[in-house]
């Protein structure tokens, strides 16, 4: 006996996409790409791999434990897949020099890869809906920002009950940690305790709060802090604390998204801090209001990140939207009808006689020719009513059948929604078929 057969399953952290689950996919891409354009953003990608570096640069050489590395087999560049794709437009920006046009407002959507642990809503291969605008002051830009994200996840379905974008200033809560006695040196320790908080103990929180040089009542206080949020819609200069300068902050860019429309979507929530470093004033995250899932978006104000790549100082803000986590919120709601969303043949030309076998694919190649979604069945058998539910199990609006009746120039069209049948000449196909679907 041989060798048994290796099977192969897909790299851990990544998917397969069938028929149903490309439907899906596409929807959501449709969405993000149609409100993109809709809000005068431009598509822009860039290459799957960048140099290593564009991502040391940033980030630091403890990102490469993060990422997908590799050099080509006999060459010498270190090479990433990219595992976010911020970097990648500030380089295009760069490139650009003097002709980049002030506002530059583009969006992608590109695969991003992450060397890291598969969990529920983080994967190792996913797609990520990335929206920028460079060369804007802040809140405006800011607000238009956050607009673009929720008037997508309208579209999809959802509403302020199911999604609230939580949203906050880096400047803001820095003059708060120092006022509690942060040291400046330890403010990225308490950001980046800060934007782990839901992810702990509380008393370990309070314990790395206290690690910060903090006393018992300083301590008792970052946890306030911590969960200091407001209404949906509120204003948020009503927070406790606040200087006059940080409460304009928080003020300004409330004001843009009441201008917006889209109050009632957005809170202040001061523990969002963002951990990324580039992070210099506004930053925000989406997530759904039961909490089960991980943020279905996150972004905000990166003004110095163009410069690092390079480039001009360059007043900048984005976010980045994923898929995996949006699908499972998607569908948690019941709102990915992915039936729907699969393409539905407005013909399905079956063949009920040997005699006119020959006739099958020159039918089904003339409609596809007159621009219909035809299909045709390849069974062996001529009954009708296996070929019918054939026809119904592919969702066809109309199914066309080609019987003895051709040998005098006619074909018989079943409408399959409203279980009528005509008798049409073959001659008069196509303008039979536009007639009974814009029927339908």
């Amino acid at each position: 006996m041989g060798k048994p057969r290796q099977t192969f399953q897909t790299p851990r952290g990544t998917r397969d996409f069938f028929p149903a689950d490309m439907a899906a996919r596409r929807h959501i891409e449709s969405c993000w790409r149609s409100t993109s354009t809709a809000w005068g953003f431009d598509e822009i990608e860039g290459p799957t791999f960048e140099h290593l570096d564009l991502y040391t640069v940033k980030s630091g050489p403890g990102i490469v434990n993060e990422l997908f590395s590799f050099q080509r087999s006999g060459g010498d560049t270190n090479y990433a897949l990219r595992p976010e794709f911020t970097p990648t437009l500030a380089r295009m920006a760069v490139s650009q020099g003097k002709a980049l046009p002030i506002p530059t407002k583009w969006f992608s959507i590109p695969c991003l890869f992450r060397a890291e642990r598969p969990q529920r809503g983080r994967l190792r291969e996913h797609v990520q809906w990335n929206v920028d605008v460079l060369g804007l002051a802040e809140a405006p830009a800011d607000a238009e920002l956050i607009s673009v994200a929720i008037a997508a996840l309208d579209r999809l379905g959802l509403d302020p009950s199911m999604v609230q974008v939580k949203f906050s200033h880096r400047d803001v809560v820095a003059n708060l940690l120092k006022g509690l006695g942060v040291p400046d040196d330890q403010l990225p320790a308490a950001f980046d305790l800060l934007d782990r908080r839901d992810k702990m103990p509380a008393e370990v929180f309070v314990d790395k709060a206290s690690s910060l040089g903090l006393n018992e009542e300083a301590v008792g206080r970052f946890d306030e802090l911590a969960h200091t949020t407001t209404e949906p819609g509120s204003d948020p200069t009503a927070i406790k604390g606040l200087a006059a300068e940080d409460a304009g902050h928080l003020g300004e860019l409330h004001r843009c998204l009441k201008d917006h429309g889209i109050a009632d979507w957005c809170h202040v929530d001061l523990g969002i801090v963002r951990g990324l470093a580039y992070y210099t004033g506004t930053v925000f995250e989406i997530h759904e209001t039961s909490g089960a899932e991980r943020a279905i978006a996150g972004g905000g104000r990166y003004d110095h990140l163009v410069e690092l790549f390079g480039g001009p100082s360059t007043p900048a803000c984005g976010f980045g939207m994923g898929d995996v986590v949006l699908s499972l919120v998607l569908a948690d709601r019941g709102l990915l009808d992915v039936e729907a969303m699969l393409p539905r043949p407005d013909a399905f030309v079956v063949c009920i006689d040997d005699d006119m076998s020959s006739h099958l694919v020159p039918v089904t190649s003339r409609l596809r020719h007159a621009g219909y979604h035809a299909r045709s069945s390849y069974k062996q058998t001529r009954n009708p009513g296996k070929l019918l539910k054939e026809a119904n199990a592919n969702r066809a609006r109309l199914a066309i059948m080609l019987g003895r009746e051709l040998n005098d120039g006619v074909v018989v069209i079943k409408d399959l929604e409203a279980g009528e049948q005509h008798e049409i000449q073959l001659a008069e196909l196509e303008q039979a078929v536009a007639r009974l679907l814009d029927r339908s």
